[in-house]
């Protein structure tokens, strides 16, 4: 039988998996997060190439298409960045640091043992409450009830 991995993979499954891929993602948005702002920090960026060029930048897309990742949910995240940046042309450091914190906030649920749909159906039923409020806008004085029967 021929082997799908190369003699040096490493091969995790389950709870190992999950947290890895949660690690790698946070890793990510925690690098780019530092140039955000006016007191964003620069990152030295060194080739591994012919010629061994040095760039030194703050902006999170040159960062983000400088890496060399194995990481699965790291890599979602650089497709994110790229395509903020295909389409929009700006962002692409803030959806990646978006991204970052909700990965993080559900790696809390996860551990928690709360199943990784009911997340998703949290983060959605999140969604359709904030575009809710964008619409109405800031000016209403209405509150929002949550209903036990929404979030179950």
């Amino acid at each position: 039988m021929e082997r799908v991995l190369k003699d040096d993979a490493v091969e995790e499954k389950g709870e190992r998996a999950r947290m890895a891929a949660f690690i790698g993602a946070m890793a990510i948005a925690d690098l780019v997060k530092t140039t955000l702002g006016p007191k964003g920090m620069d990152k030295i960026l060194q080739s591994t190439g012919r010629g061994r060029s040095v760039t030194v930048t703050n902006d999170g897309a040159t960062i983000l298409k400088s890496l060399h990742i194995d990481n699965p949910a790291a890599k979602v995240l650089v497709d994110i960045s790229k395509v903020q940046d295909d389409e929009v042309g700006d962002g692409t450091t803030s959806v990646v640091v978006l991204a970052g914190e909700l990965l993080r906030e559900a790696e809390k649920l996860v551990n928690m043992k709360i199943h990784p749909m009911t997340i998703i159906a949290g983060f959605k039923w999140l969604l359709s409450v904030l575009e809710m409020l964008c619409y109405k806008g800031p000016w209403t004085t209405k509150k929002i009830q949550i209903s036990s029967e929404l979030i179950s």
